[in-house]
């Protein structure tokens, strides 16, 4: 949803590295509005945990190095000081990372000027009929010049399609067949399982192969499970050598070979 008023700035005296940064003293980075519900607010951190719980992270860049990325819910997105801003219900964003001090203002929200870059992929959930998902916010994202923009529509609110994705081409968006973005090295699918004790359909991360990216909860409960196989293969190793050990000492062999 639009949640967030921005009002009209004059340039800062202060520049940064040479260049003019905006006086955002005014800037209403956030205005207390509630999340939608808890089952957008559960899709929203599907959408986010798993990233920093789980994922390798994007591509590396040219020289074999680690890239950094935020992955955020319910965060204002602002264009320019001047612009009202769009309050995504998830974005990825390659290649940038929170400053320490996030609780100053610059860095309270993402700022395209202070970021130098808008987001690669844009999700939105939609909970009602209200919030345009397919309408003007389609030009807005356009050019805001996210690369990719989806919306999810679990209940056909908006139609008979539950998953929207568009791909930006020159000054506009063009439907996606496929939702994979290769710059990213992840996709989006649609997902029927238990999160967080939920039984749902869910959207998900996804890898180049189809596999899912597991939350946390499912790295570690995949972790206890071949623990748990490899401590019963061990029981299973430790008694095969007792009974050969016992087959041998009856025809008069010490098993351990001292006589």
């Amino acid at each position: 949803m639009e949640r967030v008023t921005v009002h009209a700035q004059t340039p800062s005296a202060g520049s940064n590295n040479g260049i003019e940064e905006p006086d955002i003293s005014e800037l209403v980075t956030e205005d207390d509005t509630p999340v939608d519900n808890f089952a957008s607010e559960k899709q929203q951190r599907l959408l986010t945990e798993p990233l920093y719980s789980t994922w390798s992270g994007p591509p590396p860049d040219q020289e074999g190095r680690p890239r950094r990325f935020i992955a955020a819910a319910n965060v204002g997105l602002f264009a320019t000081p001047k612009e009202t801003p769009l309050v995504p219900d998830a974005f990825l964003s390659l290649d940038v990372a929170l400053a320490l001090d996030i609780w100053e203002k610059k860095n309270r929200t993402y700022l395209f000027w202070v970021m130098g870059k808008p987001p690669e992929v844009v999700i939105e959930v939609v909970s009602n009929r209200e919030g345009n998902e397919l309408g003007s916010r389609v030009q807005r994202y356009a050019q805001m010049r996210i690369a990719y923009y989806v919306v999810w529509d679990p209940d056909e609110l908006l139609g008979a399609t539950k998953l929207h994705a568009f791909e930006l081409r020159g000054d506009g968006y063009v439907p996606m067949a496929t939702v994979f973005f290769p710059s990213v090295g992840l996709g989006l699918v649609p997902w029927t399982g238990t999160y967080e004790e939920f039984p749902n359909l869910w959207l998900r991360w996804c890898t180049s192969d189809g596999l899912l990216v597991p939350t946390g909860a499912e790295r570690a409960e995949a972790a206890a499970k071949r623990a748990e196989m490899e401590a019963k293969r061990a029981e299973a190793a430790q008694a095969r050598a007792e009974r050969l050990a016992a087959k041998l000492r009856a025809l008069g062999i010490d098993p351990n070979g001292d006589g």
